[in-house]
């Protein structure tokens, strides 16, 4: 080999191993694909994707800061099975992000134990905020209490999942935190070893517990009648308990539940009313619950959303009262009290689907409607109660302006 040959081999040499140093093969977020994608997700407890366009400008933007986030995740969380930071080119890989239906770029979806969250990553798009999130996401969701009468005083407002262990390395309790991990943000969930539990089961034979929101619904404790080493047997039967029939509608989870598609059955109840909060909830559990695939029964602090009752041309002392939001207009069910009346609610919905409500604010009620129409003022003009403002609940997503004008109303 000539002297120049050897020269230039050196320098190749050199920078070769100047850029893999600088830049490792396994360094930034995973590059995820069709192929490698269920691997991932199956053999993780939580991936954090970034699903991209090339041609997207803010893409562009965020992906060195994802990347760098990647690392940073890395050094934190080094053990195999905790943590991905991965991210998918959606022009490249169509299958995947049509699976999860992703519609703008950059989305930031989590996963955990192979299951999609419900809500999107919309906090801060930084380094610092990424690893924040994944550590919060890792934390231990299950509280340990030490003494039986420790159940007593928790949030009867809250629903609870309630674990009895003879010891934490047991398997069962692996399957209940992999749950509890999942489900977090829709209960609180307990846990208990040893003596303190000794007598609420049987040696070696743990057992789950469901504690529903007893001071807003009417329910007594189940106990989970499955193998508890079955991860999908359980997590579907704490999934069913934790995520009810009726749920409350908060400035945080509003762009949540609209982008599930569905109209908003809204009952406006003032703080401390939990009573109305209950007949609502039985109500639709008796009456309503094969429209649960139609509608999106919801409830809503009246003091919290007070914007949406002014446009409704109500305010604090006319709650409780319900209406619908189409995403179009919104609608007035005529009295709260005809809520108990069989039928009145069905109906409503009834009609909302049929057309006759939207109908109705254009041309008034139909001749053979018995229903009397009240007047109320708004802004100062006489209106028809049958006359619906827009819609405020799509506008209330953190990504909308309007968001911030209306939490400045309250």
């Amino acid at each position: 080999m000539s002297p120049l040959s050897s020269s230039r081999t050196a320098i190749f040499s050199y920078f070769m191993v100047v850029y893999v140093f600088y830049n490792p093969t396994d360094s930034g977020a995973v590059q995820l694909n069709s192929e490698n994608l269920d691997m991932t997700l199956a053999s993780n407890e939580l991936v954090f994707i970034n699903f991209y366009a090339e041609w997207c400008r803010f893409s562009n933007i965020l992906q060195p800061i994802f990347d760098e986030a990647a690392d940073k995740v890395k050094e934190a969380f080094p053990d195999s099975g905790r943590v991905v930071m991965g991210k998918v080119d959606c022009d490249r890989e169509s299958s995947v992000a049509s699976r999860f239906h992703i519609s703008k770029y950059p989305t930031l979806k989590v996963i955990r134990n192979g299951q999609p969250t419900k809500r999107e990553y919309r906090g801060a798009r930084t380094v610092d905020a990424f690893l924040e999130f994944v550590k919060k996401q890792l934390e231990d969701p299950i509280n340990e209490f030490h003494h039986l009468r420790d159940l007593e005083s928790l949030d009867t407002k809250k629903r609870v999942v309630v674990g009895y262990f003879d010891r934490r390395d047991m398997p069962e309790y692996n399957t209940f935190r992999r749950v509890a991990t999942n489900l977090k943000e829709d209960c609180m969930f307990q846990a208990g070893f040893g003596e303190t539990v000794q007598a609420m089961h049987p040696p070696g034979h743990p057992i789950i517990v469901f504690r529903p929101d007893v001071a807003l619904s009417d329910g007594n404790d189940e106990t989970f009648p499955g193998d508890l080493n079955n991860f999908d047997e359980l997590n579907i039967w704490v999934q069913e308990k934790c995520v009810p029939l009726v749920r409350e509608i908060t400035f945080e989870n509003a762009e949540e539940l609209t982008e599930e598609g569905l109209p908003f059955l809204i009952l406006f109840h003032a703080p401390d009313d939990f009573q109305s909060i209950k007949d609502y909830k039985t109500v639709i559990e008796t009456q309503l619950i094969t429209e649960k695939q139609n509608i999106n029964f919801l409830t809503a602090d009246g003091k919290r959303f007070a914007h949406p009752l002014h446009h409704l041309g109500k305010s604090q002392s006319d709650l409780p009262l319900i209406a619908i939001d189409s995403f179009r207009h919104m609608y007035l069910f005529p009295s709260f009290k005809d809520m108990y009346a069989p039928g009145k609610l069905k109906q409503f919905l009834s009609d909302l689907y049929s057309g006759k409500l939207h109908r109705e604010f254009h041309y008034g009620p139909d001749r053979n409607d018995d229903n009397t129409i009240e007047v109320i003022m708004i802004n100062g003009d006489v209106k028809k109660a049958t006359t619906p403002p827009e819609s405020t609940f799509k506008n209330l997503g953190p990504s909308n302006k309007r968001y911030t004008l209306l939490k400045d109303e309250l």
